[in-house]
């Protein structure tokens, strides 16, 4: 029975991940593709690859993408209002994009604010803040602060104790916290649309637009290339996380031998 059980869940957790990557994995191997038909496998080649490096609108856009995403990038006690604060700051998290980028629309039409790439810039930054602010809240909630409070009753400044206690022991968080909100920021299109203007369009917007009128094998290209950024950053960050945590395990083990 138990062997079953076991061998249903490795077969369901296959299928999921097949039904998440599988369309990602063709999508890649297709833009190597050689026939200008995305449906036609006509051999292996680059060809899109250098239309898309001739493109100079659609890089463009990517580039308009990585600057707002990386632009776009709760530590306090009881306060009055801090239920109010709280159900602000998780709304978005649960709000229709399509009403979070009216919203922004009306605000920056009121304010007189022209549209473009500091506009969308905003807009991410609003939004993915919720996002980093509950990766690192979490993680805060079980930080032990008798750590900070040692390091103060050594001499430690409060900025100094930040810095070497408490930033190394959240930098797994925030380093989640980042790639979160940098992904969302590069794959959002909706609230982009809503408060994008001339001069700021963002690969997303790009490739909605193209994929109207057809699918180009130039767009296999330029998302698997921004596939495989992410999956660099992700693998990054992971060896860097890997790497905090040796040398802490090592600190510990010195300070257990002295």
């Amino acid at each position: 029975m138990g062997r079953g059980f076991s061998a249903i869940n490795l077969a369901s957790a296959a299928l999921g991940l097949c039904f998440l990557y599988l369309p990602i994995a063709i999508l890649m191997i297709y833009s190597f593709n050689a026939s200008r038909l995305v449906t036609v496998w006509g051999g292996w080649s680059l060809a899109w690859y250098r239309e898309l490096l001739a493109d100079g609108a659609m890089l463009e856009s990517a580039w308009v993408s990585v600057r707002v995403a990386l632009l776009s990038l709760a530590r306090s006690g009881r306060f009055r209002g801090r239920l109010l604060f709280t159900g602000l700051l998780y709304a978005p998290l649960v709000m229709p994009e399509v009403i979070t980028g009216l919203a922004l629309l009306l605000l920056f039409v009121a304010i007189g604010l022209d549209r473009g790439f500091w506009t969308i810039t905003v807009a991410h930054t609003s939004v993915t803040l919720c996002f980093v602010a509950v990766v690192v809240e979490s993680r805060l909630l079980t930080f032990d602060r008798s750590l900070e409070e040692a390091a103060m009753d050594l001499g430690a400044p409060p900025l100094r104790s930040f810095l070497l206690v408490t930033l190394p022991l959240i930098w797994p968080a925030i380093a989640a916290g980042f790639l979160l909100a940098f992904t969302l920021s590069l794959d959002d299109l909706v609230i982009a649309s809503f408060t994008t203007g001339p001069g700021a369009t963002t690969l997303p917007i790009r490739i909605y637009s193209e994929v109207r009128l057809g699918v180009k094998p130039e767009i296999n290209a330029i998302c698997t290339l921004m596939i495989v950024t992410v999956a660099l950053g992700v693998v990054a960050a992971a060896m860097l996380n890997r790497r905090r945590e040796l040398q802490r395990a090592e600190a510990v083990d010195l300070t257990a031998k002295l």
